[in-house]
């Protein structure tokens, strides 16, 4: 008889992790604190702070706050802002544990959301659905857990998996819940399974378990060159990552002066089922608009958070109006394995912060600074995150650090 999935996946989790792949996650790690800085002075921002006394706990709600945060592209989730909050919940681990931890959260995601259909990402919200596998094998990872251990816990974690999308029709921080209740649900099962708990081995795929409740045509589980959190993509701007190649189409055009009105974008199917808004109210909304993100560019701007307020929805009605949105078949065809769009005819088939077009180190310290200042944070911090993150190992400075930031 064959292991089961949670099996598989547990095994891939207890292998040591390689020094090379903690310096990803170093990066993968400072992305997220730049998107924490940025959220500061959010709602989301407020909320978090008032929720919990502790700082790991407080970011919980700020992670994904912007729209900024790390996204894998088969899985159509955002790993960083479950895994990290787990990953520096345990004041005792080492930043080398703390690090290991967040590979390991970002592979359980990837490999159980890897394998899940379309029907699934057009009801429930994936982060949500995945993240409690995720801050299970991160935190199973700081206490220590073998390959039984994390089976155990990823099933009971995953057995009360959920995060419907419908708070995609009103302006709430319920996507910010649902990182709160994943952080909090894959670690609570950690706990109960280190004193005794057991957990249904075949959750992912048995008879009544996650694949027959939540997918149609369940694929294969994937398998990464070492580990998965080398696939993930980080972003440069502050939408939906659907606007986003969208965004670096007209970018391209108007770097060599070929971004007229009007403008005329085909992209894939599921960007326009989350992203056709040509009137956006709030900030949210426009984060959401395939209109407003080419309007943006038009007018000069560079997609950043300032971008998308009542301010500039308010200035941009003119050039949004001249945007018209459709689908390219060709296009869809090529999705999730590649997020692209055309813009006045000018094609593009990956988005920045994609594998095959990377932002590097210094992308990621430009993107820090521009959000500390953002979050109103004062100009020595992000120098203090880079070193802290970057060139340090001292793990109980970057809880000292949050907690400043967070107080």
């Amino acid at each position: 008889m064959s292991d089961t999935l949670l099996t598989q996946l547990a095994n891939r989790l207890a292998r040591p992790v390689e020094p090379g792949v903690r310096d990803r996650a170093r990066l993968h790690l400072l992305d997220w604190l730049a998107c924490i800085a940025g959220a500061l002075r959010t709602e989301a921002g407020a909320l978090g702070r008032a929720i919990s006394p502790t700082a790991w706990e407080k970011s919980t709600y700020l992670g994904n706050a912007l729209e900024m945060d790390d996204v894998h592209r088969t899985a159509l989730l955002h790993p960083g802002p479950v895994v990290w909050p787990t990953a520096l919940s345990y004041p005792s681990a080492s930043l080398a544990e703390r690090l290991n931890a967040g590979i390991r959260g970002y592979e359980a995601m990837i490999a159980i959301g890897g394998m899940l259909d379309a029907h699934h990402y057009a009801h429930w919200h994936p982060t949500g659905t995945m993240g409690g596998f995720g801050a299970a094998a991160a935190f199973g990872s700081l206490i220590g857990f073998g390959p039984v251990q994390y089976a155990n816990a990823l099933a009971n974690a995953g057995s009360v998996a959920g995060g419907v999308w419908h708070m995609r029709h009103d302006d709430v921080l319920t996507k910010q819940w649902h990182v709160y209740h994943a952080v909090r649900t894959g670690r609570d099962a950690v706990l109960h399974v280190h004193y005794g708990a057991t957990g249904p081995a075949a959750l992912l795929e048995g008879p009544q378990g996650v694949f027959a409740a939540m997918a149609r045509q369940p694929g294969p589980m994937p398998h990464g060159k070492g580990w998965l959190i080398r696939e993930v993509s980080l972003k440069p701007y502050a939408a939906c990552r659907h606007t986003h190649p969208a965004i670096d189409a007209a970018m391209e055009l108007r770097a060599v002066g070929r971004l007229q009105a009007p403008f005329e974008v085909q992209t894939y199917a599921d960007a326009l089922a989350f992203c056709d808004r040509p009137d956006p109210v709030t900030e949210l909304d426009a984060k959401f608009s395939l209109q407003h993100a080419v309007a943006i560019v038009s007018a000069g701007r560079h997609a950043e958070p300032s971008d998308f307020s009542l301010g500039a929805i308010a200035e941009l009605g003119s050039l949004r109006s001249q945007v018209t949105v459709c689908e390219d078949p060709a296009i869809t065809a090529r999705y999730p394995a590649h997020f692209g769009a055309t813009v006045n005819g000018f094609e593009l088939v990956d988005a920045r912060g994609d594998p095959e077009r990377p932002m590097s180190r210094e992308d990621v310290i430009t993107k820090l600074r521009s959000l500390c200042t953002w979050g109103g944070l004062s100009p020595e911090e992000p120098d203090r995150a880079i070193a802290c993150v970057l060139e340090g190992d001292d793990a109980e400075a970057i809880d000292r650090m949050l907690q400043d930031w967070l107080t």
